[in-house]
């Protein structure tokens, strides 16, 4: 559903629009019809530190005094166009899902782009946990799939432009994401294994704003703040008739609200566009440098009552932190097959390399990887009785992972089995544990069928097999034992649907659905017998999902979108601690788990205020599940997942100025699956207000941000089912309180 809040004066956008409008169109009317495109593309938007930051607000206030006072009118839309089904674009009244579109930026002016958390804002159904921690990705939810992530991402697939981030075992590292460059954001919401395979949560595809109009344009944007937090990134783009590009690059160098959580990196992304023959192409890649990201752990409950701001005094003692370097890049073809694009042929190709060294508590671990894949789809549309639209495809993709540990032998004084020489010449890297190289595989074909039952309703149905094979090569002998060995996975998905369209601008939908989700490699390596290779009896889990909504507009300025769903998991994968595993997780499977909620999503212009909001009912349980103590959970709630969530935003707009205030409250969280406690909830407020392009051909953008504006002391993140008892376990991962950021963008060009 479109944000109600983007101010786009044309009525749809899709990716491959990007393609044409700057490469030409096929007649004059579409030619026009781009010239009118949005340009939301163009951003807009220690004690030291904190005075600089308030003298810059004072100067932010000073400018905004004057731009001159000029009224924006609202301007009527209709649904966007979605690509995400994997589909033509297509508008959300057509597709039986529950589908979220979202523009961060032209919703919500003014952001850093510093945290996913802010990009991922106001998707109903989704739960974003930051951990504010550098060396952690945040945790991305999805219905609760996803919840259970010890670092990355699980159940949830992410794109970028179409480009698949997931690696083949299910993982999601999202550290060398750009988000200075994203445009919008959309978001399948719940069964999505019979398009994409291997999730149980959905689909996230994270898309480039549009590259400038003129042939040349640039920007660079500078934020600092509290927290030590400095950020300078610039990016340059253009379009004429034969390519558009464009190109980011960001440096970001912050000491965040937790001591011993130092961060440096810089990222960049480039986008290349280019049409010929009738086919569009287009590459991009995207890199991260990480020399710093380090790790302050999780607290016990006396700790975080204490000061939350210190870190854990293990990962401090053992030096705990993530460097990583990556690289990725990807080329696709799209070929339409008619002029109105109701048909395409499309294919992608994919590669790329991560280098990870990462000493935790109870290892240094390092991890070199090299995935690559690819797929091909054909849409074909066609009557044989009645209008239909066939797609069939098929994705396959490798991931190769060379893994070695090693004992952590950082503040070990005396020689022990594991650190000989740490009384004589202290190293970090003790004995080697581990030495192995994981390869993971994967094959899935696919197919849909849609056809219109009248002039109405739509049904389509489709299927999906994935074949997925895990592989460990042990190379670590010389323990007497090869742990080498191979697993096999394989699931087929399909679902069914239907679409009513109630009126012009509203819509009734029912859907129906399997997916299932596979262990990572990580998750299958780590047994808490200690053995190396395959954990053989961890099985993938199985969920069937049944959902119906109702999501449209009233007279085009109020959009809705209301979803309900009932899922039944099977051996859903659950992850705990073991005492002196120092930290480490493993997972077994529970026996079954029910999921059942409510997703409410709607927001409206009144005049120059945009107005938007997502709530979200989870009521997820344990069904049939039994503890390692031999403790029936049954009717137990799923830790890690809030029951209630709220999030809102108000945008004013006049002239150029802006003031955007959003919250966001969650009921209490519990820690563990015998839901002996749990981390309280919370309301919190985030304010921004600044200009947006103040200028003509060049322009500057002053914003003011203010995180957690009534400095609530709150949890972030829990680490679920942490090993201890509720005074010693490690459950808490704090978020930071009230922090200032000051940015400025100078522009030149559109």
């Amino acid at each position: 559903m479109a944000c109600p809040s983007d101010r786009a004066r044309i009525l749809f956008e899709s990716d491959r629009g990007d393609v044409e409008r700057v490469l030409g169109s096929r007649n004059s009317m579409r030619s026009g019809i781009m010239r009118m495109m949005p340009r939301d593309h163009i951003s807009r938007g220690s004690n030291s530190a904190r005075n600089r930051a308030r003298r810059a607000a004072i100067l932010l206030a000073s400018l905004v005094a004057l731009v001159p006072a000029r009224a924006q009118d609202s301007v009527a839309k209709l649904p966007p166009v979605i690509t995400v089904t994997r589909d033509v674009g297509r508008s959300p009244l057509d597709l039986p899902f529950a589908i979220t579109e979202t523009r961060p930026d032209s919703a919500r002016p003014g952001q850093t782009h510093l945290l996913l958390d802010q990009t991922l804002f106001l998707l109903p159904g989704v739960t974003v946990a930051s951990r504010n921690n550098p060396s952690q990705d945040p945790r991305i939810s999805i219905r609760g799939f996803g919840a259970r992530s010890s670092f990355g991402v699980r159940s949830v697939r992410i794109l970028r432009d179409g480009m698949p981030l997931t690696l083949p075992d299910g993982q999601t590292p999202v550290d060398y994401l750009d988000l200075e460059s994203v445009g919008r954001v959309e978001t399948i919401r719940g069964t999505a294994s019979a398009l994409y395979g291997n999730a149980g949560g959905g689909v996230i595809d994270i898309r480039s704003a549009g590259p400038p109009m003129a042939p040349v344009a640039a920007q660079v944007r500078s934020w600092f703040g509290d927290y030590g937090t400095r950020r300078v990134a610039a990016n340059v783009g253009g379009s004429t008739d034969a390519v558009f590009y464009q190109a980011n690059v960001g440096h970001t160098l912050a000491d965040n609200f937790r001591l011993y959580s130092r961060q440096e990196l810089t990222n960049g992304y480039l986008r290349v566009g280019a049409s010929a023959g009738g086919t569009d192409f287009v590459f991009q890649g995207l890199g991260l440098d990480m020399p710093t990201a380090q790790n302050p752990g999780a607290l016990t409950l006396a700790q975080l009552t204490a000061n939350p701001r210190l870190p854990d005094s293990a990962s401090v003692r053992k030096v705990a932190r993530k460097v990583v370097h990556q690289l990725q890049f990807g080329l696709s073809a799209t070929h339409p097959l008619s002029e109105t694009r109701d048909g395409e042929l499309f294919a992608q190709i994919y590669g790329g390399a991560r280098d990870l060294y990462n000493p935790l508590t109870f290892a240094v671990v390092d991890v070199g990887r090299v995935q690559y894949g690819g797929g091909a789809r054909a849409v074909l549309p066609f009557e044989l009785g009645v209008r239909q639209r066939f797609s069939v495809g098929v994705d396959a993709a490798m991931q190769n992972d060379l893994r070695k540990n090693w004992a952590n032998c950082n503040a070990v004084a005396a020689t022990t089995a594991s650190c000989p020489s740490a009384s004589t010449q202290p190293t970090e890297k003790g004995l080697l544990q581990l030495d192995q190289r994981e390869i993971v595989s994967s094959v899935g074909p696919f197919v849909r069928d849609e056809l219109q039952a009248g002039s109405r309703v739509n049904l389509s149905a489709g299927i999906r097999a994935d074949y997925i094979r895990f592989e460990v090569q042990d190379h670590f002998l010389s323990d007497g034992r090869d742990d080498s060995g191979a697993r096999v996975l394989h699931a087929v998905s399909p679902m069914a649907g239907a679409v009513v369209r109630l009126t012009a601008l509203s819509a009734l939908y029912a859907n129906a659905g399997s997916a299932f989700e596979t262990p990572t490699t990580t998750e299958l390596g780590n047994q808490p017998n200690g053995n190396a290779g395959l954990n053989f009896d961890l099985k993938p889990q199985f969920s069937t999902t049944y959902e119906t909504g109702v999501k449209g507009s009233l007279l085009y300025r109020l959009q809705y979108d209301i979803a309900l769903f009932d899922t039944e998991v099977r051996d859903e994968l659950i992850p705990f601690e073991v005492p002196g595993g120092s930290g480490r997780t493993y997972y077994r499977n529970a026996g079954r788990t029910r999921r059942k909620g409510v997703e409410v999503e709607g927001g409206s212009e009144i005049g120059t205020l945009a107005l938007s909001a997502a709530y979200t009912y989870s009521h997820f349980r344990f069904r049939d599940f039994v503890s390692a103590a031999g403790t029936q959970l049954g009717g137990h709630v799923i830790p890690g997942i809030p029951e209630k969530q709220l999030q809102g935003s108000a945008t004013w707009r006049y002239a150029s100025v802006f003031a955007t205030i959003e919250a966001l409250a969650k009921s209490a969280v519990y820690v563990d699956d015998a839901n002996s406690t749990r981390a309280a909830g919370f309301a919190v407020y985030n304010l921004r207000c600044g200009a947006e392009g103040l200028g003509t051909m060049a322009w500057v953008s002053p914003t003011v941000s203010i995180q957690n504006l009534f400095d609530k002391q709150y949890v972030g993140s829990v680490a679920i089912n942490a090993a201890g008892t509720l005074a010693t376990a490690k459950f808490y991962e704090p978020a930071p309180r009230r922090t200032l950021i000051v940015g400025l963008t100078i522009g030149a060009g559109r």
